[in-house]
C-alpha cells in the first residue's frame, strides 16, 4: 500500500482543476517537453546499446591483453550520478575550461572554441548520460554473452555463416531478454534525472514537472503532468516485458559447454582494448579525476568545511534509516510470501517491486499531500489531547525522505532477499519445523544466516542509491536542510559547482565499492577451445 499511494495521490491531485495553467502548458511548455524527453530516451538508448551491448560483447567472445582490468573498469561509471557526469563534462567544456585551454595551446583561442562541442544541449545530455548508465545495459547483456552454449554458436559457423552472421542472428536474439531488461533501466533512470537535464538546458517532462511544482506553484500541473511521465513509464516496463517475450534459453544436458573466448593479439587485441576502454574512461576516470583534481586546486582535502561534514551526516542519517526499514520490509514481504505463498502474495510482491520505476520527482509528488495529512492528523490529535501542536513532524524531521528512500529502493532488498530464499530449499523449513522449532526460530536460525550475503548486499546498493537521489531529496528535505547531492545541486545552481567538487567526491567513492562488489563474481570460466 505504502508504494501505490504515491500514484493513488497523483491521480486525486491531477483531478484538481487547473484551466489557467494549461493554456501556457500547451502552447510554451508540453510541445518542447515531450519533443525533448523523447529524442533524450531515444538517443540515450542508442548509446546504451551500443556501448554496452557492444563491449559485453567483446570482453565476453574475445581474450586480450587488458581484459581482466576491464572487467572492473566497465560497470564503474554506475558510480556516477547523471547529475555529477553533466556537471563535469561541462565545466570542462565551458568556456576558458580545461579542453578549451588544452587546444589553445596548439591553436587560436577562437579556433579552439569553435573546435569543441556544445555540451549544454541534448546531443550533449545524451552522450554524458549515456556514458554514465550504458553499465545496465553491459552487465545484463554480459551475463548472457558468457553464458551461451558453444553448440549454437557451432551449429550455426557449420552451416557457414560467419562471425558477424552469427553474431546478428544467434548471440544478439539469444541476449535479448536481458537487452531489454538493461535498457529498460537505463531509460527509467533517464526519465528520473533532473539534475543533468535541467543544468544542460533540456526540458524534459520531469523538468516540467519540477518548474510547475517549485515556480509556478501549481500542485494539480505538476500532478497532471506526472501522470505522462507515468504513462512513459508504463510503456517502458511494457517495452521491457515485450523485449523478453517468448525467449527462454537453456544449456543442453549433455554436453553444456560453454563458447570458448577467442584469444586477439596484436593491432586487433588493442583495437578491442581500445574500443571497450573508451566508454569506461569517458563515463568514470575522467569525471573521478576531474573531481580529484579540483578537490587538490583548491585544497578541499586539507581543509574541509564544516558545512560538508554536516552536510554528509544528514545523508548517512536519512541513507542509513531508509536502508534498515527497506531491508526489514523487503524480509517481511518474502517472508510472508514463503509461508503462504499464493496470488495475493505475490501481487504484492510486483506492487512492491514497482516502486523503483516512480521516478524519484514523481514519487516526491505523490508522497507530499499523503504526508501532509499524516502530520495534519498528529496536530489535529495533540489539539484533542490539550497539547500544543508539534507542526510539521514527517516533514519537518526528514521522515518524508526517508519514506520517498523506501518507496522507491524497496524493490531491491526484495530481489536481493528472494534471490536467497531461492537457494533455500524447503526442506529445511519442514525439518526445522518437524524437530519443533516454530517460524521465528527457523527465521533466526537457518534463514538469517543463509540470506546473509543477500541482505549485506542489498544494504550496501540501497545505501548508495539513497546517497545518490537527488530529486526526491531536493523537494521533500526538511527546510535548510542540505545533503551531499543537494549540496552539489545547490552549488552547480549557483555556477560554483568546482566548490561541491568534495561532497561529489564522496558520493563518488562511497559508490565504488557497491559496484565492485556486484561485479566480482562476474567472470566465468573460459569454455573449452
Amino acid at each position: 500500500m505504502i508504494v501505490a499511494s504515491p500514484v493513488i495521490s497523483i491521480a486525486l491531485i491531477a483531478l484538481q482543476p487547473v484551466a489557467d495553467l494549461w493554456p501556457h502548458l500547451l502552447n510554451y511548455v508540453l510541445p518542447q517537453a515531450l519533443w525533448d524527453t523523447a529524442l533524450l530516451l531515444t538517443g540515450v538508448g542508442i548509446v546504451t546499446l551500443v556501448a554496452g551491448a557492444g563491449t559485453a560483447w567483446i570482453v565476453s567472445t574475445r581474450d586480450f591483453p587488458g581484459r581482466s582490468i576491464l572487467i572492473w573498469l566497465l560497470p564503474l561509471p554506475l558510480a556516477i550520478p547523471t547529475y555529477i557526469g553533466a556537471y563535469v563534462y561541462a565545466d570542462i567544456f565551458e568556456p576558458l575550461g580545461i579542453a578549451q585551454l588544452a587546444l589553445a595551446t596548439w591553436m587560436p583561442m577562437g579556433d579552439a572554441a569553435r573546435m569543441l562541442p556544445n555540451i549544454r544541449s541534448l546531443p550533449g545530455a545524451i552522450f554524458i548520460i549515456g556514458l554514465v548508465l550504458y553499465p545496465y545495459v553491459y552487465l545484463s547483456a554480459r551475463a548472457m554473452f558468457q553464458v551461451q552454449s558453444a553448440e549454437a554458436i557451432e551449429a550455426a559457423r557449420t552451416l557457414g555463416a560467419g562471425r558477424w552472421r552469427t553474431f546478428w542472428s544467434i548471440s544478439l536474439p539469444m541476449a535479448r531478454p536481458a537487452l531489454a531488461i538493461g535498457l529498460s533501466l537505463a531509460l527509467l533512470e533517464t526519465l528520473n534525472d533532473i539534475g543533468a537535464s535541467e543544468y544542460l538546458g533540456i526540458r524534459t517532462l520531469t523538468v516540467a514537472v519540477f518548474t510547475t511544482w517549485h515556480n509556478r506553484s501549481s500542485l494539480a500541473g505538476a500532478a497532471q503532468i506526472s501522470c505522462l511521465i507515468l504513462l512513459i513509464v508504463g510503456m517502458l516496463i511494457a517495452l521491457e516485458r515485450y523485449g523478453r517475450r517468448d525467449r527462454t534459453f537453456a544449456l543442453s544436458a549433455e554436453s553444456p559447454q560453454l563458447a570458448h573466448r577467442k584469444p586477439l593479439t596484436g593491432a586487433k587485441a588493442a583495437a578491442a582494448f581500445g574500443l571497450c576502454a573508451l566508454p569506461a574512461i569517458l563515463g568514470f576516470v575522467v569525471p573521478f579525476a576531474f573531481l580529484v583534481y579540483q578537490c587538490i586546486r583548491r585544497g578541499l582535502l586539507s581543509h574541509i568545511d564544516a558545512a560538508i561534514l554536516r552536510d554528509a551526516g544528514h545523508s548517512i542519517l536519512f541513507a542509513t534509516i531508509a536502508t534498515i526499514i527497506a531491508i526489514a520490509l523487503g524480509f517481511a514481504i518474502q517472508i510472508a510470501s514463503r509461508w503462504r505463498p499464493g496470488a495475493l502474495e505475490a501481487a504484492c510482491v510486483n506492487v512492491a517491486r514497482s516502486g523503483y520505476a516512480l521516478p524519484g520527482l514523481v514519487l516526491a509528488l505523490g508522497l507530499l499531500a499523503p504526508v501532509l495529512a499524516i502530520d495534519h492528523a498528529i496536530n489535529g490529535v495533540a489539539r484533542w489531547a490539550g497539547f500544543a501542536a508539534p507542526g510539521l513532524v514527517l516533514v519537518g524531521s526528514g521522515a518524508a525522505v526517508v519514506i520517498a528512500y523506501v518507496v522507491r529502493f524497496i524493490a531491491v532488498p526484495t530481489g536481493f532477499i528472494q534471490a536467497g530464499f531461492e537457494r533455500i530449499p524447503f526442506d529445511y523449513d519442514d525439518s526445522a519445523r518437524i524437530s519443533g522449532a516454530g517460524q521465528l526460530v527457523t527465521v533466526k536460525r537457518i534463514h538469517l544466516p543463509l540470506l546473509n550475503p543477500a541482505l549485506w548486499g542489498a544494504s550496501i546498493v540501497v545505501f548508495v542509491d539513497c546517497l545518490k537521489e537527488l530529486p526526491a531529496t531536493l523537494l521533500l528535505r526538511p527546510l535548510n536542510v542540505e545533503t551531499l547531492s543537494t549540496s552539489i545541486y545547490q552549488y552547480a545552481s549557483r555556477g560554483s559547482f568546482e566548490e561541491g567538487s568534495l561532497a561529489a567526491l564522496l558520493i563518488v567513492a562511497v559508490s565504488i565499492g557497491p559496484v565492485v562488489w556486484l561485479t566480482r563474481f562476474a567472470d566465468v570460466p573460459n569454455g573449452p577451445a
